[in-house]
């Protein structure tokens, strides 16, 4: 049976259509999405490219390091942005609507993912390319690549569960901080400039607990064709997704129970 012609999928499917049209015919709604690991690639990948001839530093391209960095982070703000969203249409009724309209209610969360991931995709091209342009090396085989996507598109989901859980609880734009500073906080203490032998303080005990460093560490690893710890990536990044699961079920539970 094709999932998208049962009840679920007819109705996420139409989630994820709206979304997609919103985005599409709004390109502000967008264009945050792209500018910003832009940004982070430009500032990182070019201000601090000096980094990559430290001694200990024995990366092959601090180009490429940067890339994964702003890859995996883009998977995650992807979810972030589509919290916004799921925000934003539950203040304005049409979240309200939908939950009226929809039998099983988790078709919204499956909806909103399905808007997040193309969001996430349409991210990873343009970066790409700009990443390729700019001297980035690519040395793994199809199967890391496809390891790679794999690890972004489960951070992705995961993030996505999560801005849907604090979305649905609040039901308000007034929330965006409450999503988007757990998000911040988790990217940027996990090794960004450096690999983790070299951070140092605090930040060194932060990053060797933090969920980002193995996913960042196994995606470096596979794109140089170098494959170390892939199967801890996914397991933790499996992991995050079984957690916010049930946080986005609660969620939406109190989002019903609100009416």
């Amino acid at each position: 049976m094709n999932p998208f012609t049962t009840r679920f999928g007819r109705a996420a499917r139409a989630i994820a259509w709206r979304q997609l049209h919103v985005m599409v015919t709004k390109p502000t709604l967008i264009l945050p999405s792209v500018i910003f690991p832009l940004f982070f690639f430009a500032a990182f990948a070019g201000g601090l490219s000096a980094v990559s001839a430290a001694p200990s530093f024995d990366y092959p391209s601090y180009t490429t390091f940067q890339y994964v960095f702003v890859l995996m982070q883009s998977a995650i703000f992807g979810g972030v942005f589509t919290g916004f969203a799921i925000a934003a249409d539950f203040e304005f009724g049409f979240a309200r609507r939908m939950l009226l309209a929809t039998h099983n209610r988790s078709a919204l969360i499956g909806g909103y993912a399905i808007a997040a991931l193309v969001r996430a995709l349409l991210v990873w091209v343009v970066v790409t390319v700009v990443a390729l342009a700019t001297g980035a090396e690519v040395a793994g085989s199809v199967g890391d690549l496809l390891g790679i996507l794999a690890i972004a598109v489960m951070l992705n989901f995961a993030a996505t569960l999560f801005a849907s859980g604090v979305a649905m609880r609040f039901r308000t734009l007034q929330a965006a901080p409450l999503i988007q500073l757990p998000a911040f906080l988790i990217i940027m203490t996990a090794p960004v400039y450096v690999p983790r032998d070299l951070i140092e303080g605090w930040v060194a005990t932060v990053a060797d607990f933090n969920p980002m460093t193995a996913t960042l560490e196994a995606g470096r690893a596979l794109i140089i064709g170098a494959p170390a710890e892939t199967l801890l990536a996914l397991g933790v990044a499996g992991g995050l997704i079984a957690v916010m699961i049930n946080w986005a079920r609660t969620g939406l539970r109190r989002a019903e129970a609100a009416g």
